[in-house]
């Protein structure tokens, strides 16, 4: 299996390393992180641009026509830089979802929205007795006489307080952990009876709970097939996944270069501390737990465009548990060897850790993924 970038690949990471170094110095990222939207507008639009809100998008509906290896590149830029700006919610999660699910008219009215950056989704599928599971869904939608009636409410929805239309999970019908009966509908993020209370995560991003009383959206607001949405939730899950092992292979790498420099330069006993075997011995084991990481993540990654269901579950299940495995590794060591200053909040070091360990707890952790794991094999 080759691994290797193509020209145009190459040149898209080129491109996305220039941005990260002039948009996200770590105290610019402080500030904007600090700022009522928190993120950028400007960078928004600068990524619009630069064609990366339309890179996974066919080029009929005004994307570039690439896949994951081009999202796997830019998400593995922006675990470099922690960037806020809300790419996942609406480039992975939102447009992937309108792929797999929606019909013509949805796409030829959305996607080239999406792709010239005026057009911002999140998607609201979490519930807060569901854990991981992603059927566990006791939002209701009941039809109406002229399209559904949506009621229930949603957790840790990224990015909902910048979206323009929010796509929601809602059971349709079957018990609440029902695979089928569930369908993802198009809501209006500011439509009658949404009510959100937005918040900043523990890794400075921003995501929101909503409630939804007595939401009316007509029949065209449906997305894919009455009852068939959780198979297409599950297939947007594995590309999510693919580009968070790929973030997190980004904030990884930053680790273990601040870490291998902070060693060179630290004092103690009148040399630097690097020269101490032991400490030596710590950096090798980073070194291997990211190129672990970063293997398991290029592995699920090339899988995605693979039509073997299973094969493509395992692949993300292990890369997902193995990421989990490192982060932690990598996150945990970083903080310790630079001592109490990994601890504070002016040092970059626990801020990286924060986010993987976000990036673990997203569609699934560390055991999550590996009892799915084992389960298949």
């Amino acid at each position: 299996m080759d691994f290797s970038l193509t020209e145009e690949q190459q040149l898209l990471k080129d491109s996305v390393d220039r941005f990260v170094r002039e948009n996200y110095e770590f105290e610019d990222r402080r500030k904007l992180a600090g700022t009522g939207e928190g993120y950028s507008e400007d960078n928004w639009k600068q990524m619009a641009e630069l064609g990366w809100l339309a890179v996974s998008l066919p080029e009929e509906y005004g994307g570039i026509g690439g896949g994951a290896t081009e999202t796997m590149v830019i998400m593995e830029g922006f675990g470099r830089g922690l960037v806020l700006e809300p790419f996942f919610g609406t480039v992975v999660l939102g447009a992937n979802l309108i792929l797999q699910a929606g019909n013509e008219a949805q796409k030829e009215d959305l996607l080239p929205k999406l792709a010239e950056g005026g057009l911002k989704l999140a998607f609201a599928y979490a519930e807060r007795q569901a854990r991981f599971d992603l059927h566990d869904v006791e939002t209701k939608a009941e039809k109406s006489s002229d399209g559904y009636t949506i009621n229930g409410a949603k957790g840790v929805v990224f990015g909902a307080a910048s979206a323009d239309k929010i796509i929601v999970a809602a059971r349709t019908s079957g018990d609440s952990r029902d695979t089928k009966g569930i369908t993802l509908f198009l809501v209006d993020s500011d439509a009658s009876g949404v009510s959100r209370r937005d918040y900043t995560t523990n890794d400075a991003l921003r995501a929101s709970e909503i409630s939804f009383e007595n939401v009316q959206v007509g029949a065209d607001a449906v997305l894919g097939e009455v009852d068939g949405g959780h198979a297409v939730i599950e297939r947007v899950a594995e590309f999510a996944v693919a580009a968070l092992c790929a973030e997190a292979v980004g904030c990884m790498d930053v680790l273990k270069e601040e870490t291998n420099e902070y060693i060179k330069t630290r004092e103690q006993f009148g040399q630097p501390i690097g020269k101490f075997q032991v400490l030596q011995h710590r950096m090798v084991d980073i070194l291997i737990n990211c190129e672990e990481a970063r293997s398991m993540a290029y592995v699920a990654t090339a899988m995605m465009d693979s039509d073997d269901a299973e094969e493509r579950a395992r692949s993300v299940a292990a890369a997902k548990a193995q990421i989990g495995k490192s982060a932690r590794f990598v996150g945990q060591n970083s903080v310790q060897m630079h001592g109490g200053m990994g601890m504070t909040d002016e040092l970059k070091i626990g801020h990286y850790f924060k986010r993987l360990t976000m990036i673990d707890l997203t569609f699934g952790d560390q055991d999550h993924h590996t009892k799915r794991f084992a389960a298949m094999t």
